[in-house]
């Protein structure tokens, strides 16, 4: 029976702090399974190294069903690789060829700094959700669905923007490192629905000031973003949180 396994060879980021200086490492893995995922295959790999007293690899991951945004690396220049639409996770190595040579960087972006090897802090994203990304008016029990009245358009684009999982891929892919993709879908998923309307002028404002506060690079519509976004959201985004918070400066 005919063998259609895997020689890979790679070259990862190797860093053991934000600190640190880093470098690339080669690697080869031998008899890989080409419906293994990318994940998979570095598990084999940091099993092997771990028998040869190695350290391991460390990469962010926790899914693996392109739901949760943890994973995330830099495949060949494209963050979360070659594959459009989908997160690392998902990434099959029968998109490789036999004897190939992948080059895996963790995230490139200043507030992203990095934890150790492919694993970066992300947090900033998180305090830039604290600065505004919620809805605090108290308004009681919830009501039936049917008397706050919502155009299809504007809920099913809500729900497009509200898919963002925050992975980065964005910053990393933007040469601003810039996360007005990742700002504007979540402005947007609440800019888009009446509940979201009583703080929309504090919510705009707060989240891009944090975002700026962070150290994120402005937006120049490179469309990078859009392209590497494993949920596929569009650049409109950005459009629409200009718009919002241009509409709060004037109020």
């Amino acid at each position: 029976m005919e063998n259609n396994n895997l020689t890979i060879k790679l070259k990862v980021w190797r860093q053991e702090n934000a600190g640190a200086k880093g470098k690339f490492v080669d690697y080869t893995i031998d008899d890989v399974n080409p419906d293994m995922s990318f994940l998979e295959m570095l598990d084999e790999l940091n099993e092997e190294l771990i028998k040869k007293d190695d350290l391991p690899i460390e990469f962010d991951n926790d899914c693996r069903e392109g739901i949760c945004g943890m994973c995330g690396m830099v495949i060949n220049g494209t963050a979360h690789g070659p594959k459009s639409g989908t997160t690392t996770c998902e990434v099959r190595m029968r998109q490789f060829k036999d004897g190939e040579t992948i080059l895996i960087e963790p995230w490139r972006a200043r507030p992203f700094p990095v934890i150790k090897d492919l694993v970066v802090d992300r947090s900033a994203f998180d305090r830039i959700m604290v600065a505004g990304g919620y809805i605090d008016v108290k308004t009681g029990s919830a009501p039936d669905a049917h008397t706050v009245l919502v155009p299809k358009e504007n809920a099913d684009l809500a729900m497009d923007m509200a898919a963002c999982i925050g992975c980065g891929a964005c910053v990393a892919a933007c040469p601003n490192a810039s996360a007005s993709l990742f700002v504007g879908a979540k402005v947007s998923q609440f800019a888009l629905l009446p509940q979201g309307q009583p703080e929309a002028t504090k919510r705009v404002e707060a989240m891009v000031a944090q975002m700026d506060e962070e150290g994120f690079g402005a937006c120049s519509n490179h469309g990078e973003c859009e392209a590497v976004c494993p949920k596929n959201i569009s650049i409109l985004a950005i459009a629409r949180m200009r718009r919002e918070y241009w509409k709060a400066s004037v109020h």
